[in-house]
């Protein structure tokens, strides 16, 4: 895998409009679950809802803090669904985020840091130093000064996280975030619960 020429490139995904309204689109290939992939929610469930995002985008925080806490009410917490959350980063900041990221413990710690860095993501991603920003959030949820320094110098695990990258955007077409699978449907551009409900109920009906 040529890092160098990935890294370059992913500004560049930036410029794709992530929004276009609810659409819904055939997935160009089955999206399968891992061992160890980041879980929020019942690994049993019925219905499975794989999201690619990217941690500098807006649309994706948009979507974490005005539709995901009615899904996670409504359908995760009751054991209708599961959530799946995969990194698409769009810039090299994006990345360095979801490297310390994958360094929290367990996927509780994991999903709440998330919370965290979408919460604040205007703050963080337009800070002096964005990773020092990045990293006092990481401290305060229980990461010690020198876990997030080998977090960011990880290089296998950054390896990893552009692999998946390239994957989606190979196998699944993804190219904009967030792009969001619910039992292999893919939605491009989430802006709204009912819509969003309404495919789940449907994947549910078909479980």
């Amino acid at each position: 895998m040529n890092r160098r020429q990935i890294l370059m490139g992913l500004p560049a995904l930036a410029l794709v409009p992530p929004m276009i309204g609810f659409l819904p689109r055939v997935a160009a290939a089955q999206v399968t679950v891992g061992e160890e992939e980041r879980i929020l929610g019942d690994p049993e469930a019925p219905v499975t809802i794989v999201e690619y995002a990217s941690l500098t985008c807006p649309h994706c925080a948009r979507f974490h803090l005005d539709i995901l806490p009615q899904v996670k009410e409504e359908w995760i917490d009751e054991g209708r669904a599961r959530l799946v959350f995969r990194h698409f980063p769009l810039d090299g900041l994006a990345l360095r985020a979801a490297m310390v990221a994958e360094a929290m413990p367990s996927d509780r710690a994991f999903f709440a840091f998330l919370n965290v860095l979408f919460d604040t993501q205007a703050q963080w991603s337009r800070a002096e130093d964005p990773v020092a920003a990045i990293a006092r959030h990481a401290q305060l949820a229980g990461l010690s000064q020198e876990q997030v320094q080998a977090a960011v110098e990880d290089e296998p695990l950054m390896d990893s996280i552009l692999e998946g990258f390239v994957e989606a955007r190979d196998n699944l077409e993804v190219n904009s975030t967030p792009t969001i699978f619910v039992n292999d449907r893919k939605m491009v551009g989430v802006s709204e619960y009912e819509s969003f409900a309404q495919a789940l109920e449907e994947a549910h009906a078909e479980s």
